[in-house]
């Protein structure tokens, strides 16, 4: 049965869920069918309980049987690459080994966005979502040690998952760097074609022939009001009902919450500074890890209309002057 010959190993909410349609129109490419089978993040079955809000129903995504991962890629084409997209990869030093041991030639693709930026469309995710409690992203992150000490998955990292430096190092010891391309999620959002033009080459197929990477809309950002906080309460509860009752519950919920809602709310320059200590010394070993500047992640932003604050990456200026949509989830 065959294995995947590349992945998308990183990083959550950088455009890897956009990335991953984009190269499943390649003709010479498979994608696997589930987008993040999460496979290499355990060596068995995951946890059936505990964690945060809403782990549980994720650790049953899990595709962890060797068999059951190996049919995903079951219906490519003969002669096609495959690949598949699980964001945690990065992250994760024991999934990076498992990469390792197991497809040892495999290529593979990273994608960093402005830690503060991921982290802050990380939390405005779960946050829309009714999953998380705390309603301001700095009280969150502050939170984050205590969280992960109680068993709280991944994507509740906001600050770790973005210390890209620390993941890379750890990845280049037991890859050559030639297996591993890495690129920023702005080129991806503001130069799609060229972004595209540098990956095919580098998986070995033929350039050119996909140009576009698919647009999805901007995470809502629901106000912290009396009624949202009841719906939250209720959707943390309802997140640890299995099944489908408890899955079908929860999408009820979230589409709820999520009705009529302002659009995500873009980072102030207080908050910004507040949250750039967690990140600079990594930015700077990550520098010294890909050769690269990533000097301006440790800067402000101007905005249009004359606010202070960080640019939502998420975001990009259309002519008449609105935000469109760009790459939002993964």
């Amino acid at each position: 049965m065959p294995l995947p010959d590349f992945l998308v190993i990183g990083a959550p909410k950088a455009g890897t869920t956009a990335l991953h349609a984009a190269l499943s129109r390649h003709p010479e490419l498979y994608m696997s069918p589930v987008k993040e089978p999460k496979f290499f993040l355990t060596d068995g079955p995951p946890p059936t309980r505990g964690g945060g809000p809403g782990d549980a129903r994720t650790y049953r995504e899990h595709v962890w049987r060797r068999e059951d991962y190996e049919a995903l890629f079951a219906g490519a084409p003969k002669g096609a690459l495959c690949g598949e997209s699980t964001p945690f990869y990065l992250y994760d030093r024991a999934a990076q080994r498992r990469i390792r041991e197991l497809i040892p030639h495999a290529r593979l693709i990273a994608i960093l966005r402005d830690p503060v930026e991921r982290a802050h469309s990380n939390w405005t995710h779960l946050w829309s979502a009714g999953l998380e409690p705390i309603d301001d992203v700095v009280r969150a992150c502050a939170e984050e040690e205590r969280r992960i000490a109680a068993g709280w998955a991944p994507f509740w990292h906001y600050v770790r998952l973005g210390r890209y430096g620390e993941q890379l190092e750890h990845l280049y010891r037991l890859f050559p760097r030639e297996q591993v391309l890495v690129f920023r999620y702005r080129d991806l959002v503001d130069r799609p074609a060229e972004t595209l033009d540098r990956i095919f080459p580098f998986l070995g197929v033929t350039p050119g022939l996909v140009t576009e990477i698919p647009r999805e809309n901007v995470t809502a950002h629901p106000e912290p009001t009396l009624g949202h906080r009841l719906l939250s309460a209720a959707q943390r509860v309802g997140a640890r009902v299995p099944g489908r009752v408890g899955a079908a519950l929860s999408d009820a919920l979230e589409q709820r919450l999520q009705r009529r809602a302002r659009p995500r709310q873009p980072l102030t320059w207080a908050q910004r500074q507040a949250l750039i200590g967690y990140f600079a010394d990594d930015i700077r070993l990550l520098q010294r890890v890909t050769g690269a500047d990533f000097s301006d992640w440790l800067r402000p932003r101007e905005r249009s209309g004359g606010l202070v604050g960080a640019r939502p990456e998420g975001q990009r200026q259309a002519r008449n002057g609105r935000p469109r949509p760009s790459p939002e989830t993964g």
